[in-house]
């Protein structure tokens, strides 16, 4: 009798190993796996107006509006060399009885300080994306619906024209169908504190980020994109416990001009803060009474590309921002104003090789006149995988 028992349920694990080897070879069959990315490689000649920033400084890796006004007592002219910009990514597409299921993961080595140019240069890899998606649901970290990357200009720059874009990646929960994408997304306060204008962040809130947009695409090949935000600000540190609502709209586009393009974001809100131009202001200012004053800003980008001919084209780009502090309550110290332009000239000799070289000029400036300057040449080699 054991033996019959034991034959049985031999027999039945064969068949339960056989069954989920089926599913799993079938589950493969479904799924297509792309890897991709790109190795890129720059180098880059800087001039600051007040002394560069230490080596390995976020500004010495690409223009970060705030970063710029330099360290008093440094020379002023430095060069660095640096692949951090590489990046690497996976991605699978399954067929799941009829829908999509969308797997992406992407690394890169930016922003980090733990490496150093001495010997190594070791940079530890850093999530850029990593989300799921199943038909029109995606969950995970990506771009926040309030930017539209598509509109971003081809520059050499990390980012390129980061004064005047909305740019962020963060977790999110979003919803897309028939051009329309709504979100719910994860919600951070930074405002300025009283008198001396530093940087509090918090994550006291409850309510996430609302972002709602609408993408067009035209028969022409160019593409619109209408966005907007609404957030709460919510500080609940020590004795401060305030709140307040932020908002915000953004217009951007890609419009073909013969075999050239022309694309452009224009972005305005009251407690945007972190939204717009890589935090260069913050959402709201904090009072004598320790209650949030929200921030207006408006920024902007413009940008041209032309293409000489099939191997090379050029990009010329204009960027700002400017937040309207209130004088009254708002820190010497904090940011008020930032603008950079960009002209490149690129050759690709063959699809996934691009060569360039890149001349950028940014300003920044502070609510009590003081400014930063940033001179750049950026020669770069980019090979797509």
């Amino acid at each position: 009798m054991m033996q019959k028992l034991t034959k049985t349920a031999s027999a039945s694990l064969v068949i339960a190993v056989l069954y989920q080897s089926s599913a799993i070879a079938n589950m493969v069959d479904n799924t297509k796996f792309d890897f991709g990315g790109y190795i890129k490689a720059d180098i880059m000649f800087s001039d600051y107006s007040n002394g560069a920033p230490d080596s390995g400084s976020l500004s010495r890796q690409f223009y970060v509006p705030g970063t710029i006004y330099g360290t008093p007592g440094n020379g002023k002219q430095v060069v660095d060399f640096q692949a951090r910009e590489t990046r690497f990514n996976m991605k699978s597409v399954t067929n799941v009885g009829g829908s999509k299921l969308t797997g992406f993961i992407e690394l890169d080595f930016m922003t980090h300080t733990d490496g150093n140019e001495r010997v190594s240069n070791s940079y530890s890899p850093r999530i850029r994306q990593a989300y799921v998606s199943f038909d029109n649901w995606l969950f995970g970290q990506t771009w926040t619906t309030f930017q539209n990357p598509g509109a971003l200009p081809e520059n050499l720059d990390f980012v390129g024209a980061a004064d005047g874009t909305p740019f962020v990646r963060q977790t999110l929960l979003r919803y897309s169908n028939n051009g329309f994408q709504f979100s719910i997304e994860n919600p951070e306060t930074t405002a300025s504190s009283f008198a001396t204008g530093q940087r509090i962040v918090s994550g006291s809130g409850s309510i996430p980020d609302f972002v709602g947009r609408y993408n067009v695409k035209f028969n022409s090949g160019g593409s619109m994109a209408f966005a907007a935000i609404l957030r709460q600000l919510n500080i609940e540190q020590g004795v401060l416990d305030t709140q307040e609502m932020g908002y915000g709209i953004s217009w951007s586009g890609v419009v073909p001009v013969g075999d050239d393009d022309f694309k452009f974001t224009a972005t305005y809100g009251d407690g945007l803060g972190r939204y717009l131009a890589l935090n260069f202001a913050n959402a709201a200012q904090l009072d004598a009474q320790g209650e949030l004053e929200t921030i207006k800003s408006y920024a902007g980008f413009i940008s041209y590309r032309h293409w000489w001919n099939e191997k090379w084209r050029s990009s010329i780009t204009l960027s700002g921002f400017n937040a309207d502090n209130d004088q009254r309550i708002t820190a010497a110290t904090s940011n008020k104003s930032s603008y950079s332009g960009y002209l490149n000239l690129l050759y690709s000799p063959s699809k996934p090789l691009t060569l360039g070289i890149e001349y950028m000029h940014a300003e920044n400036e502070k609510q009590n006149g003081y400014t930063g300057e940033l001179d750049r040449i950026i020669f770069s080699a980019k090979y797509v995988l």
